[in-house]
């Protein structure tokens, strides 16, 4: 039986859409592999193999023999830090600038200033300027300008050309004709003895410095991690048996008491035992508003405290933290490959080479059909089409556009648990709700209390309150706070008895009392009386009505219900607005759930859904499209499993956090329309990238080649190829770094909207 295991390797010598193809493929090919995604904006690659049939070791040397040095990633590491490579580089490109620029005023200078070639001619002669020029372009290109031919030469040994090759080719292309132009010209035909020293040596400076400017933005791309990470505690005090020490968060063990002082962050998971504190979560749940802690509050690791104290319990330490377990489902989402992606890859895979064939074509025609000196007017053509056409933009296209997508959502405490429903939630048409923890609060409320005449409704509810404080149900919950809350004492009650579904009995104060429904009531033979219409109509407001008898004659009828979220009337508003069709799944009765349903909106009911009905009210549901399902509970897993994009609510379990696709960690329904709201705004980003990517070289390739020449004249210059090229990888990464300025979409409360259900006032 297969051991599948998914690791990620940190990949080095990537440069363009074609190296990551090959990574990929070395990868793919190898024995235990079952698949591998390769992202060249974070450098890694992300590999599900079986055990039992390869290790990460052997992973990492099979993509490292296809060219890439690559090594297994721990899996709590945070995102490589390329500042000094970074800085390296740009001293590597300053230097080559020094040494181009004399290069190139020698060469061009008579086109900026009248008169400099004479003035050249006429001091150091034209051939000491081509000597200097070639000792200056020899340094840079193999200085500075190394690493093309170091990476290009051998991948085009092993049939596996990429941009470095491309680059490589066209730069020894226009220095290998310049060298024989300067010291063997009787070998070419007479007139076409002209030296492109400055190009082959502008060329490395300027694809250094897109590589440079690139290496920066994408430096930025990874910020979300960095700060999720930064949110780790170093130290806690710890209470241990009689002291109290501080000690590294390693060392936290479950069960540990721990000290949480003003101004300091939360080390762990845990619960709150002594003190009170107001907590900043935003960075966890995008919420900015302070949380209110005390005594049996939930705390969660890498939060901030204000100005209070506690001490806390651990529940959870290391990698089951709620923060360990955000930063591992934004490092999957941003290491992700969208089904958009498959048709860069495609393209990828033939381009290099495609562009290859393009180059060595438009040499042969313009040697056989050019105008003199045709030698020349072929080489500037071939080096600028090689040099116009790398694939870099191509790769970085969708890669950067997913990290800062799904790093500026997590800030909002929206989290992509899988990469590709950020794709998928664009072809949701219809977003269907769980009702209880998702639309509501989940905590019942007690919200009427009618009772018959001549009867005491502060009396009855404390009878009512003594049967159900016996019970567990959250309906019994709620009326026993709504007594707690009326400073009702408790009375004692005996023979307790409960039907499952129907009601509870019990003896108190010597009467005998009864809660529950009309078929409890009439099964034992109690007449209902005018409260049967009074039921009917708390059900059509959306009241659960349950009936009250002592002494076998009915008392009173009480409505419940659970408060809908004071966000919620927004949120579907919202999804109204967005074009989204709307419905609810909900284990009411129909005039119930109908009734909430018409108080907010919603488009479409399935009612009367038993907790393990709810996949099939899906597949009712999926004749709308596409299905988006939201829930919270244990029981919402498999209709998030089932569900073309599944969203838990974070207020919900791990069980359902694990069987979704995207994760909200608050528990605020707007967050949905957040999600949809960044999913939209990174596939247009990503949309505009491919266009731009593609575009430039659909559009500028023939250019390059020169088919514009017999008409107007134009030739593309190879320098003016490679700072385009240079620039389109720039453009496609600083139009990603956009999304981090995205802001939470804005939703304004609806005027006369659902508020939260009053609490019963029985006196």
């Amino acid at each position: 039986m297969p051991q599948n295991q998914t690791i990620q390797l940190q990949v080095s010598g990537l440069s363009c859409a074609s190296c990551v193809g090959r990574a990929e493929r070395a990868l793919q090919t190898a024995p235990g592999v079952v698949t591998a995604a390769v992202n060249l904006a974070t450098e890694t690659a992300t590999v599900d193999f079986d055990r039992a049939l390869t290790t990460p070791a052997r992973l990492a040397e099979a993509v490292t023999k296809a060219g890439y040095p690559a090594t297994p990633k721990a899996p709590d590491a945070a995102p490589a830090d390329k500042s000094r490579d970074i800085a390296r580089l740009g001293r590597v490109t300053l230097v080559a600038a020094v040494l181009a620029l004399p290069v190139f005023l020698l060469e061009m200078g008579s086109h900026f200033i009248p008169g400099i070639h004479r003035l050249i001619a006429d001091t150091i002669g034209t051939q000491n300027s081509h000597i200097l020029q070639f000792l200056l372009t020899t340094v840079i290109l193999f200085g500075p300008g190394l690493r093309f031919f170091a990476k290009g030469f051998p991948a085009l040994l092993r049939r596996a050309p990429d941009m470095n090759s491309l680059v490589a080719i066209g730069t020894l292309a226009a220095y290998g004709f310049s060298v024989v132009a300067t010291f063997a010209p009787g070998l070419l035909p007479t007139g076409t003895a002209n030296v492109y020293y400055e190009a082959a040596a502008v060329i490395v400076v300027l694809i250094l410095l897109g590589r440079y400017l690139e290496a920066r933005a994408k430096g930025r791309t990874g910020d979300a991690i960095r700060k999720l990470i930064k949110l780790r505690s170093g130290v806690a005090r710890i209470e241990r048996g009689e002291q109290t020490r501080d000690l590294p968060i390693e060392e936290i063990a479950v069960g540990d008491v721990i000290q949480v002082r003003p101004g300091e962050r939360v080390a762990v998971d845990g619960v709150v035992l002594t003190g009170s504190s107001f907590v900043n979560e935003s960075m966890i749940t995008g919420e900015s508003i302070p949380v209110a802690k005390s005594a049996d509050a939930a705390v969660i690791g890498g939060t901030m405290n204000g100005t209070g104290a506690f001490r806390f319990r651990a529940t959870r330490v290391g990698a089951d933290t709620m923060l360990a377990r955000i930063i591992d489902m934004v490092e999957q989402a941003q290491a992700a490959k969208l089904p958009i992606q498959g048709l860069v890859d495609r393209i990828t895979a033939w381009f290099v080479p495609a562009v290859m064939a393009a180059a060595t074509a438009t040499i042969l025609v313009w040697l056989a059909f050019g105008p003199d000196p045709a030698l020349s007017f072929a080489l500037v053509a071939g080096v600028s089409v090689l040099i116009i056409a790398c694939p870099c933009a191509m790769g970085l296209a969708t890669p950067t556009s997913i990290m800062v997508g799904t790093g500026r959502a997590a800030e909002m405490g929206v989290f992509f648990r899988k990469g590709d429903a950020l794709q998928l939630l664009q072809e949701v048409e219809t977003v269907a709700l769980d009702k209880t923890g998702t639309l509501t609060t989940g905590q019942p409320a007690l919200t009427d209390l009618i009772a018959t005449q001549g009867q005491d409704k502060t009396r009855i509810l404390g009878l009512i309150a003594a049967v159900e404080a016996q019970s567990e149900h959250p309906i019994a919950e709620a009326i026993t706070r709504a007594a707690d809350q009326a400073g009702l004492p408790r009375a004692e009650a005996g023979d307790f008895q409960s039907l499952t579904g129907l009601g509870a009995q019990a003896r108190v104060d010597g009467q005998l009392v009864q809660v529950g429904s009309d078929r409890f009531m009439s099964q034992n033979h109690i007449d209902l009386g005018d409260l049967a219409e009074t039921a009917s109509t708390l059900a059509r407001n959306g009241r659960t009505a349950l009936f009250a008898a002592i002494d076998g004659k009915v008392a009173a009828v009480i409505g419940v219900a659970d408060p809908i979220k004071p966000t919620t009337p927004a949120a579907i508003k919202a999804f109204h607005d967005m074009g989204l069709g709307v419905a609810m799944i909900s284990g009411d009765n129909q005039a119930t759930a109908q009734a909430i349903a018409d108080q907010l909106g919603i488009d479409t009911v399935v009612a009367g859904v038993l907790p393990d009905g709810k996949v099939a009210a899906l597949e009712r549901l999926r004749g709308m499209g596409k299905l988006a399902f939201v829930g919270d509970g244990i029981n919402d897993a498999p209709a998030l499993a089932s569900a073309d994009v599944g969203i838990a609510v974070g207020s919900g379990t791990d069980i359902a956090i694990e069987a979704a696709d995207v994760v909200l960690i608050s528990g605020d329904l707007t967050g949905v329309a957040h999600a949809f709201d960044i999913s939209s705004r990174t596939m247009r980003n990503i949309r505009q990238n491919l266009f731009w990517a593609f575009g430039y070289n659909v559009l500028l390739i023939p250019v390059a080649a020169g088919v514009f020449y017999p008409m107007f004249g134009w030739m593309l210059s190879p320098v003016l190829a490679a700072a385009a090229m240079a620039m389109s990888s720039v453009f496609v990464v600083s139009n990603a770094l956009r999304l981090r300025r995205a802001k939470p979409a804005r939703f304004l409360p609806l005027s006369g909207g659902v508020a939260p259900a009053p609490a019963a006032k029985p006196a």
